[in-house]
């Protein structure tokens, strides 16, 4: 196992271990105020800190990566059960109308930023973390599509494929017995990649006022709210920022330890 793939797990094991445990306890409410508390440093009793309400920041931490990993999470689940199926179906139809409508419809998502779908979503729906789920799901599908359809591609021409082809199976089988199994690994090194920009653009959307609201903390309003006093407390968005930097950078390695670990090619014999 490379060094890549032990420190992404450890920082994401913590991240998710941080959300679990925010279930059933954090130090303190972390909905409570306590203006005569309010940006304090971090100190013996506020382990991070309070922010301008003397909520505590270290419970707004905890709680804050649980609505992350929520809204990544389900957003990348979004992406994968709708994605993979259209790769599959489009590589199966390869050259045929299908193959072409496909194709052409993730181009359109693809030309739309998510934040921009986001924007449109709330302008529609309201501003919430279920509409901020389904913008970053919506930007998911094309990604998978793409990379599930260039992988099965490459691999209709193969013997074994083939060999299931004149033995009777249909494209439907094929694609589920056969090519789904072989490009699983790079799909499942992909959802770590995506899961870590579902979390930056969890963050990036909170941060504009379009995703988790309040009282739900999330680590990109955390760092709205501390904009206007850097100066002052800086740990305000210290915090927070380094919460996301760590996040994406565990999540990134573990994707660079598992392409290494799962890709024969790619190991190092010892």
């Amino acid at each position: 196992m490379s060094r890549n793939l032990l420190l992404g797990t450890l920082l994401s094991s913590l991240v998710v271990l941080a959300a679990l445990v925010s279930f059933f306890w954090t130090p303190f409410d972390h909905t409570a105020m306590d203006i005569p508390a309010k940006l304090q440093r971090p100190n013996g009793l506020h382990w991070l800190g309070t922010d301008h309400f003397g909520r505590d920041i270290f419970s707004m931490i905890m709680v804050g990566a649980r609505t992350s990993i929520a809204v990544a999470l389900v957003a990348v689940g979004i992406g994968m059960g709708i994605g993979i199926p259209l790769g599959l179906t489009a590589a199966a139809q390869q050259g045929s109308w299908l193959d072409e409508v496909i194709m052409r419809a993730n181009d359109l998502v693809f030309a739309f930023p998510s934040l921009v779908i986001a924007i449109l979503i709330t302008a529609i729906f309201g501003a919430g973390a279920v509409n901020a789920i389904i913008a970053i799901g919506i930007f998911n599908i094309p990604v998978f599509a793409r990379i599930t359809r260039g992988a099965a591609l490459s691999l209709w021409a193969r013997e074994f494929i083939l060999a299931a082809r004149v033995s009777g199976k249909g494209a439907a089988r094929i694609s589920a017995e056969h090519i789904l199994p072989n490009v699983a690994n790079l799909l499942i090194v992909q959802g770590t990649i995506q899961f870590s920009l579902g979390i930056l653009a969890e963050a990036g959307l909170s941060y504009v006022g379009l995703g988790a609201q309040p009282p739900t903390p999330s680590w990109g309003r955390m760092l709205a709210d501390a904009q206007t006093m850097v100066s002052f407390a800086p740990h305000l968005a210290l915090i927070p920022g380094s919460a996301i930097i760590l996040t994406v950078l565990g999540l990134n390695l573990m994707g660079d330890g598992l392409r290494d670990w799962l890709d024969p090619k790619l190991r190092v014999s010892r």
